[in-house]
C-alpha cells in the first residue's frame, strides 16, 4: 500500500525488512501463519528480541526508554511486522498501562514498573470489564476500601485476555459509592500472586483459553499502587481506553490478510475462472481495500496526535469502529474463498496437494481468524457504545 514515502522512510523499511529476516525466529512466524498459539514463552521471546533492539516501545518517549518513532515509522514497522508472520506484541503493559503511567504516575511508579515492562519482568493483565460492567463500565462494582496503608479488594472482573500469563492487573475499582458512578472510581496496579485471587479459564469455541474470569477476596494492595488521585480513576481509565482502541484497528494485520485473500482467490476457481476474476468478489475485494488506505491514512493521523502527546479524542473510536469492520470483512472475503480448506484440518488435509488448492498456510488459520475475530467488534468498547461516542461528541446529543 504506498503511502508515498520518503528516501528515508523507504530506507528505513529497508532495514525493518532487514531486522524481521534476521532476527524472527522462523518457529514463531511459522506459528503465526498457521494460527497457532504461541504460548506465554513464544510471546516473550519475541517480546525480548524487540527489547534487545530498541524496538519494543516504539510509542514510549526516549526519556522513558523508548524508540520515540514518528507515525510513519511505527506504520511501516506494523505493516512489514505483519506481512512476516511476526507476533503480535502483547499490548497491555506496552501500549495500554505505560501511557497512563508516563502521563498520570508518580515519579517512583514510572522508575519502578516501566523498566519491568521493557524487561519482561511483569506481564501485565486488564482489569476493566465485569459480569454487569461490560460497555457501561461505570457501573462496575469491583470495590477497593482503605484499611491504613492497604486497600482491601473484592470483586470480579471478566474477560481478562491472557489473564492466565500475568502476574501483574491494572484495575478499575470503586473507591466511593455515594457519588456518581464515574466519581467513585480508581485506578489500582495489583500483583497477581497476592492471596485472595482467583483466575478461572473462559473455555473458546475452539477450546482454547484466550480470556478468563479473575475473583478477588479480601486482596490487600499497597496504597502506593494507586496511580494518581482516589476516585480520580474514570479519566485516566478513559485515557488508557483511547489508547486501546486505536490499537485494535490493527492496519498491519488487514493488509497482510487481505494480501492473504487475494492469494486464495487466485488459486481457488469458481464458473471455470479464478474466484478474483468473479465480479462480485473482486468488488468487494477492491472496496475493503479503498477502505482500508482511508483507514490507514486516518490512523497515521492518530498515531501523530499521540506522539505530540494529545490523548486520541472520538478519532479513536472512528479508528476502532472502521477498523473492526474492515478486519471483519477481510476475515469473511478469506472464509469464502478458501471455503472447505478453511475448516480446522485443512492444514493437514491439503498439506503436499494438488497446487490449485489453497496454500495451507493461508487456508489453515481461517476459520479460527473468522470466529475469533467477531469479538473485535464488541471488546474495547462495544461499535454501538463507540457509535453514540462519535455522535454526541460530533454533532451533540442529550447530555
Amino acid at each position: 500500500m504506498d503511502l508515498s514515502y520518503s528516501d528515508e522512510e523507504r530506507a528505513f523499511r529497508e532495514d525493518v525488512r532487514a531486522f524481521l529476516a534476521e532476527k524472527l525466529p522462523k518457529d514463531l512466524s511459522d506459528k503465526v501463519k498457521r494460527g497457532e498459539e504461541l504460548g506465554k514463552e513464544g510471546h516473550e521471546r519475541w517480546h525480548a528480541i524487540l527489547n534487545d533492539q530498541g524496538w519494543l516501545a516504539t510509542n514510549w518517549p526516549k526519556e522513558f526508554g523508548g524508540a520515540a518513532w514518528n507515525a510513519v515509522q511505527r506504520h511501516i514497522f506494523e505493516e512489514e511486522a505483519a506481512a512476516h508472520h511476526a507476533p503480535r506484541i502483547v499490548p497491555f503493559g506496552l501500549s495500554m498501562l505505560a501511557p497512563v503511567l508516563q502521563k498520570f504516575g508518580s515519579k517512583e511508579q514510572q522508575d519502578y514498573w516501566l523498566p519491568r515492562i521493557l524487561s519482561g519482568e511483569d506481564w501485565w493483565c486488564q482489569g476493566y470489564s465485569e459480569p454487569g460492567a461490560g460497555s457501561d463500565l461505570a457501573s462496575l462494582k469491583t470495590t477497593a476500601v482503605k484499611d491504613g496503608d492497604h486497600y482491601i479488594v473484592n470483586g470480579q472482573k471478566t474477560w481478562t485476555t491472557l489473564g492466565q500469563h500475568a502476574n501483574m492487573i491494572f484495575c478499575l475499582v470503586r473507591t466511593d459509592k455515594d457519588v456518581k458512578q464515574q466519581e467513585g472510581i480508581s485506578f489500582l496496579l495489583i500483583d497477581m500472586d497476592t492471596p485472595g485471587i482467583t483466575v478461572r479459564p473462559i473455555i473458546l469455541l475452539d477450546g482454547s483459553a484466550e480470556v478468563n474470569e479473575v475473583f478477588f477476596d479480601n486482596v490487600k494492595v499497597p496504597a502506593e499502587n494507586l496511580v494518581g488521585e482516589e476516585n480520580k480513576g474514570w479519566t485516566y481509565a478513559k485515557y488508557l481506553l483511547t489508547h486501546e482502541r486505536t490499537n485494535i484497528a490493527g492496519v498491519g494485520f488487514s493488509q497482510a490478510g487481505l494480501s492473504a485473500v487475494k492469494r486464495i482467490a487466485k488459486s481457488e476457481m469458481a464458473g471455470g475462472r479464478p474466484l478474483i476474476e468473479n465480479p462480485h468478489f473482486a468488488a468487494r475485494v477492491a472496496q475493503a481495500e479503498i477502505d482500508l488506505m482511508a483507514m490507514a491514512t486516518t490512523n497515521l493521523r492518530i498515531i501523530s496526535k499521540a506522539a505530540a502527546g494529545q490523548a486520541p479524542g472520538v478519532e479513536s473510536s472512528m479508528l476502532k469502529v472502521k477498523g473492526t469492520i474492515i478486519r471483519q470483512e477481510i476475515n469473511d472475503l478469506a472464509r469464502r474463498a478458501a471455503g472447505v480448506y478453511a475448516m480446522p484440518f485443512a492444514s493437514e488435509a491439503v498439506a503436499g496437494s494438488n497446487d490449485a488448492l489453497p496454500d495451507p498456510n493461508d487456508a489453515g488459520p481461517v476459520a479460527a481468524q473468522y470466529f475469533n475475530n467477531r469479538k473485535l467488534s464488541i471488546f474495547g468498547g462495544s461499535n454501538e457504545i463507540q457509535r453514540q461516542i462519535i455522535a454526541k461528541t460530533m454533532l451533540g446529543g442529550a447530555k
